[in-house]
């Protein structure tokens, strides 16, 4: 055991989400990182109008919702992150070199704190040294200007950056001649915005929180609530008290998938919780797309004596191509179906059964669909289900992909994409006088393979860990180190900041919850959530450091020096943000009079064609049933499927604490989830030390994985993210999306 987890310890997972500890955990995470004063004041703002965004998850807070309280547990470990006490300043780095902070894990190194002052690394140093801010923008804009090709420069963007740092930023990357601008919905719901793009013409969800208590069924797929949107528990536990029957689909059942003890109520202090889900599905990895292809043919068989449960009268006035897809799922065997999802025929058909029997169906998802080799025909297949009985388009029905960090889905609508469309090129060269390019960039994991093959020589990252996002650890950090400059701007210190280019530089930037002051006065900011809802969000603490800038206020002093000739006068943009949303306005569809609408009532919802007017804006003007097969992973008998997964202390890459309370770990990370059959099958032992290996490339080890019996599909394997990522081959990615597949990787254990 390596010494990290000699205090580990295995419990029984618990099975409900919430309760009197979700409040007591979250007080002890800000009472151990910040004090509790200013936690306070923080807490008491955040989700609300006229404070800040949760710096955590993009579950919505439903506008009516946002004078009462609107935090969880995790949203609250997030806050502790950024309000920390401590610093890593100049005396940090004189005090460790870059060895030594290589040597940390995720958690400890975040607990170094806050970043304070823009720091730089050249190659042959061994530690990071203070610089000032102008010699770092000279040093950036000179490095760009001097590259023999602007494709050899990339323009990363995290899921934190607020639409008017993320609109300047694209700005300036097309500007400066490039659509080099991946982002991190590349490595998780880029299948996502694909499928449902193809299919309803609209690339994210099409439902709000208030449809939830309007639904009759919700299906829940490949995602654990309780710890990664704990919010959205309090919908599920509104819609299951009006009746609503849900379904969970997942190779494990989470405790926020079972019940929730909301712990703003009485009864979920000291009574029992809500029970949410009324059928559990325990899918096997990767079964997914077999299980909807299995309800769907008990749809159509269901259907020959009941054809009211199909819509027809819909999918002849607005669908195309059920013909096909119909045939597609006859030629389907439903024996073979059922045997790859590895859930029982009854329970498949009970599912079936609840989807005929509501009148308005809400399908949910996370990452468990999205990050397999098929992550993209699998949504489209969900979509196909929900198109049999017309539920899109209408109250209480429709798809809702939950996305993962505050504001990704706001970056992709302010133009942070490798292939942007048509009408944002035009509108961006009508309105700056310029001639945007038209060339498809290179996403995340190109990005990573040309630092490799040395085709690319200029990373800047807005935000985000890209190393520890990322499959492939190891050579991922060499693709870092093999870069002559990366730039990283950030809150706090992370693994990606450890393995430099031949120069590297850490930009320290203000965090949501801090004031943000520039000329005008205190500036506000907008992001937009997995809804669709554009809201205001402004800092209530003091920043931690007087030589913090916004992010606004980077992007445009680099890209003063950068585009010197530009008819843009970035700094006089941050002056007053309300300048950048009047570009926006111009320039972004829905965005018309966004100054007025989000300075008098805060928010607003973002135009959605398939919701506000069931209008399909695909390329034959209709939803698109689109036809799939299926295939069936055959494993050796010494292989195993391995999912990645996060725990409870855990946001993304940002590890707050060392427990995952809901599945009975604490104390440790290295874990390996396992059948208790296969255990014993292999002739391992519950607690055994175990390496796990990729079967395609042997030499892609994690060692020291602690064997933990868990209730877990036969041939099934779960590991921590990010850990676990050096499994994942760079090469192992969805057909269609280039999203790693995450959840989807072939083990063999010794």
């Amino acid at each position: 055991m390596t010494k990290k987890e000699q205090n580990l310890k295995i419990a029984k997972p618990e099975t409900a989400a919430g309760g009197v500890r979700s409040l007591t955990n979250a007080a002890q995470h800000i009472w151990h990182k910040s004090d509790m004063l200013t936690g306070i004041k923080a807490v008491k703002s955040m989700n609300k109008i006229g404070g800040f965004d949760c710096p955590g998850c993009a579950w919505p807070t439903a506008p009516e919702e946002a004078l009462a309280v609107e935090i969880c547990e995790n949203g609250i470990k997030a806050l502790a992150e950024e309000i920390t006490t401590g610093h890593a300043n100049s005396e940090f780095f004189a005090a460790h070199s870059l060895q030594e902070l290589q040597q940390m894990d995720d958690y400890h190194l975040g607990m170094a704190g806050r970043l304070t002052e823009p720091m730089i690394i050249r190659a042959g140093d061994t530690h990071y040294q203070a610089i000032s801010w102008n010699d770092a923008f000279d040093l950036i804009a000179s490095e760009l200007s001097t590259l023999e090709d602007k494709e050899q420069a990339a323009f990363y963007t995290s899921g934190r950056t607020s639409n008017e740092a993320a609109f300047l930023y694209q700005l300036m990357v097309r500007m400066y001649g490039t659509n080099n601008l991946p982002d991190s919905a590349d490595l998780c719901h880029e299948a996502s915005g694909i499928a449902l793009s193809e299919t309803i013409g609209v690339g994210k969800g099409t439902v709000t929180v208030n449809d939830f208590s309007k639904a009759d069924a919700i299906f829940i797929f490949g995602q654990n609530p309780g710890s990664n949107h704990p919010r959205m528990l309090k919908a599920l536990q509104k819609a299951a008290a009006n009746g609503c029957k849900i379904v969970s689909i997942n190779p494990l059942i989470e405790a926020g998938l079972m019940r929730f003890k909301n712990p703003q109520h009485l009864s979920g202090i000291i009574g029992n919780g809500s029970a949410l889900s009324d059928l559990l599905l325990q899918v096997k990895i990767n079964g997914d797309m077999a299980l909807i292809s299995a309800m769907i043919k008990m749809v159509f068989e269901i259907a020959e004596s009941r054809p009211q449960v199909i819509n027809q009268q819909f999918i002849d006035e607005a669908t195309q191509g059920f013909a096909a897809f119909k045939d597609s799922i006859v030629q389907l065997d439903l024996n073979e179906l059922i045997a790859a999802s590895g859930v029982e025929e009854k329970l498949i058909r009970e599912a079936a059964e609840i989807f005929c029997n509501s009148k308005r169906v809400i399908a949910c998802w996370a990452m468990g669909l999205t990050q397999h080799h098929d992550g993209v025909a699998t949504i489209q297949q969900l979509v196909n289900l929900l198109l049999l009985g017309g539920h899109v388009g209408r109250e209480g029905a429709g798809v809702c992909p939950v996305r993962g960090h505050s504001n990704v889905q706001g970056d992709k609508t302010m133009g942070i994409t490798e292939n942007p469309p048509a009408y944002l090129l035009k509108n961006l060269s009508e309105k700056f006088n310029f001639s945007a390019p038209t060339k498809v960039g290179m996403d995340t994991i190109s990005v990573i393979n040309g630092l490799n093959a040395g085709t690319m020589k200029i990373l800047v990252a807005l935000g985000g860990n890209l190393l520890m996002a990322s499959p492939d650890t190891h050579n991922t950090a060499r693709a870092l180190q093999n870069a002559e400059l990366t730039v990283h701007i950030a809150t706090k210190l992370n693994h990606t900041h450890l393995y430099p280019g031949k120069v590297s530089l850490i930009l320290p930037c203000l965090a949501r919850s801090e004031k943000d002051y520039q000329k005008s006065g205190e500036q506000l900011v907008t992001v937009e959530n997995s809804m669709g809802i554009v809201h205001r969000s402004s800092g209530v603490l003091e920043p931690c450091s007087d030589k913090l800038l916004s992010e606004v206020a980077i992007v445009a002093n680099l890209a003063t020096r950068l585009l010197p000739n530009s008819p843009v006068n970035w700094l006089e943009l941050v002056d007053d943000y309300a300048s950048i949303r009047d570009l926006i306005s111009d320039v972004i569809p829905g965005f018309q009079d966004f100054n007025h609408k989000i300075n008098s009532d805060g928010w607003f919802y973002l135009y959605n064609a398939v919701r506000d007017e069931r209008k399909f804006v695909t390329k034959t003007g209709k939803a698109n049933f689109t036809p799939h097969t299926v295939s069936n992973r055959e494993l050796a008998a010494d292989e195993f499927l391995l999912m990645t997964t996060r725990s409870h202390d855990q946001f993304n890459t940002t590890v707050s604490g060392m427990n995952d309370r809901y599945r009975g770990i604490k104390g440790g990370r290295m874990i390996l989830f396992m059948n208790p059959e296969d255990i014993k099958d292999n002739g391992l032992s519950d607690g055994a030390e175990v390496t796990v290996s990729n079967a395609k490339y042997p030499d892609m080890q994690l060692s020291n994985l602690r064997i933990v019996s868990y209730d877990i599909p036969r041939k099934c394997l779960a590991s921590y993210f990010p850990e676990a990522n050096v499994l994942i081959p760079l090469d192992s990615l969805d057909m269609r999306s280039r999203t790693p597949t995450s959840k989807s990787i072939v083990v063999k254990i010794s």
